[in-house]
Order: C-alpha cells, then structure tokens, then sequence
C-alpha cells in the first residue's frame, strides 16, 4: 500500500502525520518543541517542493508513506487517484494508494505559524505558533493516521481519497 498525507504547503500536519505513521514520534504524551522540529521535512519545505510528492519511508506492514502539498487546488488529489487507477490498470497493479487530506487538524496558530515562517520567513513570531499548533493538533492527527490505516486496510478499491472532514 501506498499512503500518501497531503494539505496545503506538505511541511507541517503532514510530516507530522508521516512521522507519527512511521513510528518516529511517541504517543500518550505531548511532543516537545525539540521533538516538533526535529520532525523530518517539518517547517523545511518551500514553494519550489509544491507539488511534489516525498517519500518518508516504509511502515511496519512495508507500507511507503510519502507526502505532498498540493497548495489550494482541488484538482490534484482527484489527477492522482485518476494517475493511479491508469497506472493500476496499464501495469496491472494491485497496489492500494492512500489519499489523506490532513487539512481539516490544521488549528489556526499552525496556519498564521506557516504564513509568518514560510511565507513573511518571519520565524521569531512563526516557529513559536508553529509549534503551538503542533502541540494542539498532534492527538488529532495521531487519530487521523489510524483511521487513513484503517480505512487502507478495509477500502475496496484501489485508489482511495479520505478528505477526513470528521477532524474539524
């Protein structure tokens, strides 16, 4: 299977996420700033890795988590599943893939921390929020991680979109 966590810049809920999946974070407790942003591609990415999916690693079951920042459009997730379903069909591939929207655990201190860092590069005001709404969110994301693996694991088709709405 492949599981691909995408939002809006791929640097923040979303390597969180990958992490998190990938075992590289603990549960039961709240992370520590080192620990945040110590986080791989965590606050790293620019408008240049826009669009690009990065792999993270493979899971204990060998599944590969991977990442993207798809911006605002719309468009992307659905050219991927359609990608998918192309490539599957073509290859005859049995491959799961994974789409999960990890928007919807993104609280407002982790949206005005992305714009100050990555966008204004303001970091004395932006990491701090940042890191604020890491803490804030990471049970959210920790849940949303096991329902995408869930819902992986369960799904009949191959190509599957979890937009994850419930995280609001």
């Amino acid at each position: 299977m492949i599981y691909i966590y995408n939002d809006y810049a791929g640097t923040h809920s979303t390597a969180i996420a990958a992490a998190y999946h990938l075992n590289k974070l603990p549960t039961g407790r709240t992370l520590t700033k080192e620990e945040i942003l110590d986080i791989d591609y965590f606050n790293k990415l620019t408008n240049h890795d826009m669009g690009r999916i990065i792999f993270h690693g493979v899971d204990e079951d060998e599944n590969s988590v991977y990442t993207l920042g798809r911006k605002n459009d719309k468009l992307v997730v659905p050219a991927l599943k359609n990608l998918g379903e192309i490539l599957q069909e073509a290859f005859q591939g049995d491959e799961k893939i994974v789409l999960s929207n990890t928007s919807p655990t993104v609280p407002f201190a982790m949206t005005m921390g992305g714009l100050f860092s990555r966008r204004l590069k303001i970091d004395f005001i932006g990491v701090p929020l940042l890191v604020l709404g890491a803490k804030q969110c990471y049970s959210d994301i920790i849940q949303l991680v096991e329902y995408t693996k869930q819902i992986g694991h369960s799904a009949k088709t191959r190509v599957v979109i979890i937009e994850n709405k419930g995280f609001t």
